[in-house]
């Protein structure tokens, strides 16, 4: 299973310097990848709430976000092996062939590093910003994804949809990468998984809660492409993952089977190391191709240490 790490491009961290020395040295130590996501806005008064806290509120680190495609362009210029991913790019707030060009840029000049992945947004008040409707979101994702492709693949690229339409047309550049740039979707759920296997190369999604999810969801994902012609092992999974690290492990260490529910009642990724290191090699097992570790709250000095003693487990 390969390893990346999420660069310090949100809040107080986002700095030049902090970007540059994470990701030096994530390409110094042979880390696989290094990975950026978008927030548009912090609104005062949100009419959707945050999906990534119990009580719904937005981090505050978000009010501060550096853009994630200029963020792995500076990247790109400063480092030679390490890929560079979106999780996510929210696709609706763009224009399909300016973000398909902006990516294709990204895939010339890091010489082929470049995964692209995409979701559709929660918050209301993005799309209210972005003038875009809230409704048919899945529909218009739908459209985008066929841009992108055509504009990354055909010599004269032309397209006539229901919300997008482009008059034969000439676009470059064209990416490195052949056939396009890897697509991976975050969501969940039917339609998602048939978008993927319709349009994408792979699911990313965000581990967490009960590791029992993703496993069931991959399943399903792995049942959708006999229905679409497809081939399941061409159905790649990244996820991005959270963990928290502590010095003082979750069981007491009695043995047995009071061990074995202590250990089964630990909240999945927290602990210590070698704890969330068996849910690492669980994920493993479940088939996930590539894990994303974001190390919120912890030091910076610290990250690319505890990526790479986490990793060991991923190998």
């Amino acid at each position: 299973m390969k390893i990346g790490i999420t660069l310090p491009h949100l809040g107080s961290d986002a700095t030049r310097e902090n970007i540059l020395k994470i990701a030096l040295d994530a390409d110094k130590e042979g880390l696989d990848s290094v990975w950026v996501g978008e927030r548009l806005l912090w609104p005062l008064k949100p009419q959707t709430p945050y999906p990534g806290t119990p009580d719904g509120s937005l981090p505050a680190f978000h009010q501060n976000v550096l853009d994630p495609l200029e963020s792995l362009t500076y990247v790109a210029a400063n480092t030679n092996k390490i890929k560079l991913g979106t999780c996510v790019i929210d696709m609706l707030f763009h224009n399909p062939i300016v973000l398909a060009r902006r990516f294709a840029t990204l895939d010339v000049l890091s010489e082929g590093r470049v995964i692209c992945g995409l979701g559709l947004g929660w918050s209301k008040d993005e799309y209210l910003a972005s003038n875009i409707p809230f409704e048919l979101k899945g529909e218009r994702a739908d459209e985008f994804i066929q841009v992108l492709k055509k504009v990354w693949t055909d010599d004269v690229v032309e397209f006539k949809g229901k919300f997008y339409n482009i008059p034969a047309s000439k676009i470059g550049p064209k990416p490195i990468q052949k056939p396009h740039i890897p697509i991976y979707l975050g969501g969940a759920g039917p339609k998602t998984f048939t978008r993927i296997t319709k349009y994408a190369d792979g699911w990313l999604p965000s581990t967490h809660g009960p590791l029992e999810l993703i496993e069931n969801n991959i399943k399903s994902l792995k049942a959708q492409p006999i229905k679409e012609n497809r081939n399941p092992n061409q159905i790649k999974t990244v996820t991005l993952a959270f963990p928290q690290v502590s010095q003082e492990k979750s069981n007491s260490g009695d043995g047995g089977a009071g061990q074995r529910q202590q250990q089964s009642q630990r909240f999945p990724l927290t602990g210590t190391i070698e704890e969330i290191g068996i849910d690492i090699k669980r994920i493993k097992d479940m088939g996930v191709e590539h894990i994303i570790f974001a190390f919120v709250g912890l030091e910076l000095d610290k990250v690319i240490d505890t990526a790479k003693q986490l990793g060991k487990f991923a190998r």
